[in-house]
């Protein structure tokens, strides 16, 4: 009998981990994902909710659907817990995988040379990379009456994303009256019409789905509509010379945010949007958009060499000579030396910069320093483009922007918010409601079951209700664990 098991993006949207059960005995991991913000502190899984806390023992494989770091920042721990399976992941992940938890394992685990290398060479031999839309045989090692197949998806999100589905035959199943149960799995579903990316398109059936639903109970506005906001938010918060910060993860927002930029100074190149204090004006193709991300740097430039995987726009823009993530309106910020001497300069300056920098949800990284030192200053701006997870400093700095007297806490110190905020939710990578919803929708057999994952609460109970209006013959189930 085939149950899944949920050991992460249950209470919340961070920590994927989700394990199907071919029978008692078999089992495929789906993601296995660092918990963030206000997830961290729940029981289990140690101080941090590290460590894996649950039964390794029938786990076969393991499907990586992205490499966002809520999907496989346990990794590490994962094979270090003793998992030696196959790691299933599109070619566009098994590129950019390596580079992600060579990060996670400096920031978080240890900055040994040799352990971080031996942890790589033991992922490089256990990844198995896929093409989208071609069935692959999951070897499983106890008995042969029951087959898995898994074929991957392109999901939209970032590069590389996927979702997955599990074609099993077994002697139950075919008991059944039927020849195989699918199962498909989302990861994490992107908008239509993201920069740089093909739209997910429906499977033709699935008898079970597993569903995120990040944002389950509200919608996005449209791509030209959200790329107008963006350009007017930029000028209005350049136009007295400061600077925009906006917050993003190094994989995947980054990269749709230079492609957006270019396109923008593209169609605006002598349009002004300020000046200086000697009164010279500032044009699109002046400003300075500064990258402070070594890792983001690492990851547009597996973007760039990942052309074939890019959409039909993005292609045209660059068979006509553009280069949509190389512009020259953008520097890169490396060491932490130079990052350190930005960060003081723009604290300085009164010429209008924006600046792109990790992490998404202001829980660390470089955009911290930033906050620090420009959230005081109200010529300064906040970009939020991205979802923000309960107890992270984006959801405070959102949160409290507003209000007398509200303030952000980063180590133990709070700084006050005097700095403009806004948020531009049509920029997120996540599908939103009528997405999801349509996501179901055209699958030409529907599923007989859903289980609904990966969002806050209202996000989730919304969904379930719209669905259970839409299909009240479709069981639809929010797991508690």
């Amino acid at each position: 009998m085939l149950t899944i098991k949920h050991h992460g993006a249950v209470q919340g949207v961070t920590g994927s981990c989700h394990e199907l059960f071919i029978d008692h005995h078999q089992s495929i991991l789906i993601d296995c994902g660092l918990f963030q913000g206000a997830e961290t502190s729940g029981s289990g899984a140690g101080a941090n909710r590290l460590e894996i806390d649950f039964d390794l023992s029938a786990v076969q494989a393991l499907l990586v659907t992205h490499v966002h770091i809520d999907h496989v920042g346990r990794l590490p721990y994962l094979l270090a817990a003793g998992f030696h399976g196959p790691i299933y992941c599109s070619k566009p992940s098994a590129e950019l995988l390596p580079l992600v938890i060579e990060d996670a394992l400096k920031v978080g685990v240890t900055r040994n040379a040799s352990i971080i290398r031996a942890c790589l060479t033991r992922l490089a031999s256990q990844i198995v990379p896929m093409d989208y839309g071609e069935w692959i045989k999951i070897p499983l090692t106890r008995g042969q009456s029951t087959q898995v197949q898994l074929k991957l998806y392109q999901a939209g999100h970032i590069l590389g994303s996927a979702y997955g589905v599990f074609r099993v035959k077994s002697p139950a199943i075919k008991a059944s009256g039927r020849r195989y149960h699918d199962v498909l799995f989302s990861g994490d579903l992107g908008a239509p019409y993201s920069p740089l990316l093909n739209a997910p398109k429906s499977p033709y059936r699935a008898d079970q789905v597993v569903i995120e639903s990040t944002y389950g109970d509200r919608n996005h506005e449209n791509r030209s509509l959200r790329r107008r906001n963006l350009q007017q938010s930029i000028e209005r918060a350049l136009s007295d010379a400061g600077t925009v910060l906006i917050p993003a993860f190094s994989i995947g927002r980054t990269q749709e945010l230079l492609y957006e930029l270019e396109h923008i100074i593209h169609q605006n190149t002598s349009k002004t949007i300020s000046h200086t204090r000697s009164g010279k004006s500032i044009r699109w193709e002046d400003i300075d958009i500064i990258i402070d991300s070594p890792l983001a740097s690492k990851f547009t430039e597996v973007y760039k060499s990942l052309k074939d995987y890019w959409d039909k726009e993005a292609k045209v823009r660059v068979k006509a000579g553009r280069h949509p993530l190389s512009f020259e309106q953008v520097t890169t910020i490396d060491s932490h030396e130079n990052h350190l001497q930005t960060v003081d300069y723009l604290k300085r300056q009164t010429r209008p910069a924006i600046v792109i920098a990790a992490s998404g949800m202001c829980a660390g990284g470089r955009m911290v320093n930033y906050l620090k030192a420009l959230l005081g200053d109200a010529r300064n701006d906040v970009l939020f483009v991205g979802y923000q997870a309960a107890g992270t400093p984006g959801r405070d700095i959102l949160r409290y922007h507003d209000k007398a007297g509200g303030y952000v806490i980063f180590d133990g110190v709070k700084y006050p918010i005097q700095a403009q905020v806004k948020q531009i939710s049509g920029y997120s990578a996540h599908a939103g409601q009528k997405d999801l919803i349509h996501f179901i929708k055209r699958m030409r057999v529907k599923p007989q079951k859903v289980h609904i994952i990966h969002g806050d609460d209202t996000a989730k109970a919304r969904l379930k209700m719209l669905l259970e209006e839409m299909y009240p013959e479709m069981k639809l189930v929010i797991p508690s664990e």
